[in-house]
């Protein structure tokens, strides 16, 4: 069930990880796109703008525990790929520590600090109530939603990236019959979209826990492996903060886009929950190869494998390149009517807006291609300092468009923001992996001339 990334053809290893990480992202959209649906079929415009009023602050909550949990993975990653398997479990109980308290974090913010978060939004007085329903429900059920994305990433470390595909596929097909039983049968309205939500994630996290009990014992945690010492606990927390950090000031900057697309009205704000919940769709792929490279380069620097490292992120960011061209062709030709599809008859205005975002923020998917191998793979070094750097600068390019482009430019600079912040972010990401890129040339060569002068054994075989 787990695997070594650290030997075999890297292009083909990478490419099979990223495919059930692949399609478990695409699962993992259902939950969203189902919400989305039922709501705006259902409930009708204003609710679906509701919930879209609050999406910043949830995309908050999935990104922080997201990028959080791969940046605890990759500890687990590298000590796997050495072929240590006490320091494996150490470096896991090191982060269930640290995730549990970001848990408890993101629970008492949520939920306390619901309303305040979307009045400083600017979230119009007719949206409040649904919107504060749902993202109330949302984060009180955040310590699910922390729990499956940090089991997840624990799986995904060993190499395994299937596991966690199933057990989203099992958890989306839940959260679509649940979402329709809670609005269309329970009439409980946007607050059973939330938890129709939280109750499939945490059929996810105990599958996840029954599967580690019996089946992968490399995360089967003793009691002495909870003992971890401030080495691994500041690690975990370095990483796994910094990362989620990383995450989070994108989900900032969404947030005060979100503030300036408030102001343009219902139609604005319902325009771009449905075109982003299509954009999102579109970039799994990309993002997915993303969290791939970043495992892939954590594994084999664990093993000492430079030369897989610097082969396996330039073929990735050629495949991803490929690939992005694919999903801006199929964006630009299906894009629009897939937006409208989470609308009701009849909106037309909504439709073409929705259309004018997709069609700028598709044609530049190549740029987010390129962020997201480079950012995974500096992030598989270990680096934190110039992937937060990136973030701030997608942060400070997202803001500036909400609080300087919108008004004059109204729905247009909308949809300036993503493109703008993917360049933003991409100039200090390309810098730093090509600076990497020549340490790791320079490493290959001294590893070369030890293996010459018998000082030390070649690498070339060690264990994952």
């Amino acid at each position: 069930m787990t695997k070594s990334l650290t030997v075999g053809p890297p292009v083909r290893l990478i490419i099979l990880f990223t495919l059930p990480l692949l399609l478990g992202n695409l699962f993992q959209q259902l939950y969203a796109v189902a919400d989305t649906l039922v709501v705006g079929r259902l409930l009708g415009v204003d609710a679906l703008a509701a919930v879209g009023a609050s999406g910043s602050l949830q995309f908050l909550l999935f990104g922080f525990a997201m990028g959080a949990s791969t940046g605890m993975g990759i500890p687990v990653a590298r000590a796997f790929g050495s072929g240590d398997l006490r320091a494996t479990r150490r470096a896991v109980a090191a982060g269930a520590i640290v995730a549990g308290l970001i848990a408890l974090a993101i629970t008492l913010v949520g939920t306390l600090g619901s309303h305040a978060l979307l009045s400083l939004l600017g979230t119009p007085a007719e949206l409040m109530p649904d919107a504060q329903t749902f993202l109330s429900v949302f984060f009180a059920g955040s310590v699910v939603t922390v729990g499956f994305n940090f089991l997840s990433s624990m799986i995904r470390a060993l190499g395994d990236s299937r596991t966690p595909l199933v057990f989203l596929i099992i958890a989306s097909v839940l959260n679509v019959g649940l979402v329709l039983l809670f609005i269309a049968v329970f009439r409980w309205g946007v607050g059973g979209a939330a938890l129709a939500t939280v109750a499939a994630q945490g059929i996810s996290v105990a599958l996840c826990l029954v599967l580690i009990g019996f089946r992968i014992p490399q995360l089967r945690l003793r009691a002495a492996d909870w003992r971890v010492g401030r080495v691994e606990l500041g690690e975990a927390a370095r990483l796994g903060l910094s990362m989620g950090f990383q995450m989070s000031v994108i989900a900032i900057g969404a947030a005060v886009l979100q503030y300036g697309i408030n102001s343009l009205g219902t139609d604005a704000v319902a325009a771009f929950t449905a075109a982003l919940r299509v954009d999102q769709v579109a970039v799994i792929p990309l993002a997915s190869v993303g969290v791939a490279i970043s495992t892939y380069v954590a594994q084999n620097r664990g093993a000492g494998q430079w030369w897989r490292i610097r082969y396996g992120v330039r073929q990735t960011a050629l495949m991803a390149m490929g690939l992005s061209l694919v999903l801006s062709l199929a964006i630009l030709l299906f894009g629009t009517d897939l937006a409208g599809l989470f609308v009701g008859p009849g909106e037309h205005r909504v439709v073409a807006m929705a259309h004018e975002y997709l069609v700028i923020n598709g044609s530049l998917y190549w740029v987010l291609a390129l962020l997201f191998v480079w950012r995974g793979a500096l992030q598989g070094m270990g680096s934190t300092w110039v992937p937060t750097v990136a973030g701030v600068m997608e942060l400070l390019a997202r803001a500036a468009v909400g609080l300087m482009l919108v008004a004059p430019l109204g729905f247009l600079g909308v949809t300036l923001a993503a493109p703008l912040a993917w360049v933003g972010a991409l100039v200090p990401l390309a810098a730093a992996w090509f600076l990497q890129r020549r340490r790791l040339v320079l490493a290959e060569r001294a590893l070369a001339e030890a293996e010459a002068t018998g000082v030390l054994e070649p690498v070339a075989s060690c264990r994952g």
